[in-house]
């Protein structure tokens, strides 16, 4: 991915498995992750042990917003601590994502998906027949919904963030995780996530519609104000800043 690279490690036997994902982020590209605050509102930052940062740290404070090199390390390990945090809370709750094993301040160690010869491949890389995309589709938005009653909503999901192995899907790649509660811009970034995900499964055969199902799924599980939803950016508004 832009963000990281994934190697298929041996595992050790301490851990009852055969193989592991070492997900190993480059610092760099958390330099160039464009509109990285649309994310990060309503976001505590985290320490490398996955606790919240004191906002009374005001050296930490500057850093961050000057952007100084403790500053832009301090944010490169928070953005790995939530998604750390995000795998291991979700895969609690029966979502289908990696199990994650351990992490440090550069890497997070996973549950591998495929075999010793081939790694899972995303859904972009494969066709589906319409009688398996359909439950397939169905599993999806069970997963966006779950992380909707945790308060989250993915914030990069596509066709490219989710594998498919031996007819199962596993959702991956939760840096970006947001927060749908605190977060202005979450009913955009949950229609994005939703709208990108109909865009495959529409090519092989489902019917889908974004809209309605963006709608069904705030209405009944994301309650919000009237002055937190007016504060939520357009899709119009929001694609003309991504394009500057």
């Amino acid at each position: 991915g832009k963000e990281a690279s994934v190697y298929r490690c041996t595992a050790h036997a301490s851990t009852g498995k055969q193989l592991l994902a070492a997900k190993v982020y480059r610092p760099r590209q958390f330099r160039n992750l464009r509109n990285d605050k649309l994310y990060r509102e309503g976001r505590d930052i985290l320490k490398a042990d996955g606790r919240p940062a004191k906002k009374s740290d005001h050296r930490l404070m500057r850093a961050l917003n000057k952007k100084t090199n403790f500053g832009v390390q301090t944010a490169h390990t928070s953005w790995l601590m939530h998604e750390f945090n995000t795998l291991a809370r979700l895969y609690a709750a029966g979502a289908a994502v990696p199990e994650p094993i351990a992490s440090s301040d550069n890497a997070i160690l996973m549950a591998y998906v495929g075999d010793q010869n081939t790694a899972a491949p995303t859904l972009n890389e494969i066709g589906l027949a319409r009688d398996e995309a359909t439950p397939l589709f169905e599993k999806v938005i069970h997963n966006i919904l779950l992380m909707l009653q945790l308060g989250w909503i993915h914030g990069d999901l596509s066709a490219y963030n989710i594998l498919y192995w031996a007819g199962e899907i596993t959702l991956i790649d939760f840096p970006q995780i947001t927060d749908s509660a605190s977060n202005p811009h979450a009913h955009f970034i949950l229609e994005r996530d939703i709208t990108r995900v109909c865009d495959y499964f529409s090519r092989q055969g489902v019917p889908c519609d974004p809209k309605s199902i963006t709608q069904q799924l705030w209405q009944n599980y994301n309650p919000i104000d009237e002055k937190a939803r007016l504060a939520d950016w357009s899709m119009a508004q929001l694609q003309e800043e991504e394009a500057q």
